[in-house]
């Protein structure tokens, strides 16, 4: 082993939590069985460092058996970093035919193209997933395995899923990604987090919704006098109702854990009593963020206990549907 590989295996082993170490290194098979036995994972994680970088040497492994093990690792633990979607866009005619025998020979020569020294490796997760792992270099240096970028995409499905791509490689990216799946064009899909799953789930709409049998509407009031009726029919009704929009909206079970959405506003300052404000020719421009650990579970509960008023607001309501969280308000109109 060279000094990359030791720094990488030592970085990565440390990242691991020591509850799964034991289970990662047994997928990765890299170690025979018997060289596994003999790490004692009840010691420091110091100790079982230098004690497998010991047995990777004895077994002359490289940096690209040290990649396939932070493979392992990160795609069964997806939920860490920053992911930011994009949308695949304008498919050619042969689009929904590509192969992943047929990506991967295409994606490697394209980005290979653009980009001297570039370390790619590419693998289909369980789930259908294709999973490629570049790690950069220059013209003048090998390419940098401790900052390498994770992009996760479905094929014949538009979304692609970046994790660590820095200004610099993005374009160099993007197009091998639009060349290899026969697109056009490929453009921000506007919804980021640390989840992966959530962002995936959202986007392909892969969790239960619940569709509206007519339009969501304020409950009618009643002809009959409020006297003759019982308060808690009509409470009921009221909680009936709320709860039924809210499904509607943000569909029913369990959510996407999307943590964040982002609206910049920018519109005119209504309000009589502030004359100052309402009579400014410049736009009021503010941002607004709603954060939590399940923000559409959030939302949710805001609507269907009272706390946010039904029907849910466009604004609120544009997140599921759209499958973004970050949105730009102009003049009451909502854009993305």
């Amino acid at each position: 082993m060279d000094n990359s590989a030791k720094h990488l295996l030592q970085r990565l082993v440390r990242r691991i939590p020591a509850s799964m170490l034991k289970s990662t290194l047994d997928k990765w098979e890299r170690l025979t069985a018997e060289k596994r036995k003999s790490l004692d994972f009840t010691q420091s994680k110091w100790i079982i460092t230098q004690e497998l970088v010991a047995l990777c040497e004895k077994s002359e492994l490289t940096v690209k058996h040290i990649t396939e093990l932070e493979m392992i690792y990160i795609t069964e633990n997806p939920n860490q970093g920053m992911w930011h979607t994009f949308q695949l866009v304008e498919p050619e005619d042969d689009a929904h035919s590509v192969e992943l025998m047929q990506f991967k020979e295409q994606f490697k020569s394209h980005l290979r193209e653009l980009q001297r020294n570039v370390s790619v490796k590419i693998k289909k997760h369980t789930d259908q997933a294709v999973w490629i792992r570049v790690a950069w270099g220059d013209g003048l240096s090998s390419p940098n395995h401790l900052k390498a970028t994770y992009v996760v995409l479905y094929l014949q499905t538009p979304y692609v899923f970046v994790n660590a791509l820095s200004s610099k490689h993005k374009p160099l990216l993007l197009q091998a990604l639009t060349l290899s799946t026969r697109h056009q064009q490929i453009k921000a899909a506007n919804l980021s987090g640390q989840k992966l799953t959530a962002l995936r789930d959202l986007l392909m709409r892969q969790y239960q919704q619940v569709f509206p049998t007519k339009y969501p509407s304020p409950l009618a009031e009643s002809d009959q006098s409020i006297s003759k009726l019982r308060v808690e029919k009509v409470q009921a009704e009221a909680s009936a109702n709320r709860h039924r929009m809210a499904g509607e909206t943000f569909g029913d079970g369990m959510l996407p854990a999307l943590q964040s959405a982002v609206f910049k506003l920018e519109t005119k300052f209504k309000d009589p009593t502030n004359e100052a404000m309402t009579q400014r020719d410049e736009p009021f421009i503010c941002s607004v963020k709603f954060s939590s650990s399940n923000l559409l579970e959030s939302l949710r509960h805001c609507a269907s206990s009272g706390i946010a008023s039904t029907p849910v607001t466009p604004m609120l309501s544009s997140i599921p549907l759209k499958g973004r969280n970050y949105f730009v308000i102009t003049d009451n109109v909502l854009t993305a």
